[in-house]
């Protein structure tokens, strides 16, 4: 699959859509998710154009992977969910529900997250 440069992160990482950063260093921007799935959802997303983890695995330089992860757990401390604990969550491909095509990661916390899948046993 291939970068579209007009899926709504690259417009909001180009600043033509308006967002409210709760953190920004030079590998990611964070905010938070307009529709959360738990009190705490935050959508921290890298300044480069990868489409999924795979693309950003393979073609990202080292130094970006790791300012970008240190860019998540620095958000997920900055949101208090260190000490009761956090999901770090990021879908690939249709399969996983990836609804916009530009890899990020869901920082999910503030209450018991249960299992990691629902327990729908007509999703087999």
């Amino acid at each position: 699959m291939r970068y579209d440069s007009n899926n709504i992160f690259a417009k909001i990482l180009r600043g033509d859509i308006p967002s409210k950063k709760l953190y920004e260093d030079a590998f990611a921007i964070a905010l938070a998710d307009i529709a959360p799935a738990a009190p705490l959802h935050v959508l921290v997303i890298p300044k480069g154009e990868y489409v999924s983890f795979n693309d950003f695995a393979k073609d990202a330089p080292a130094e970006v992977v790791k300012g970008f992860f240190s860019a998540v757990q620095k958000v997920a401390a900055l949101m208090g969910a260190e000490e009761d604990g956090y999901r770090i969550l990021s879908n690939h491909g249709a399969d996983a529900s990836q609804s916009v095509p530009h890899f990020h990661v869901h920082i999910l916390g503030g209450r018991a997250l249960g299992g990691l899948l629902p327990s729908d046993k007509q999703a087999r």
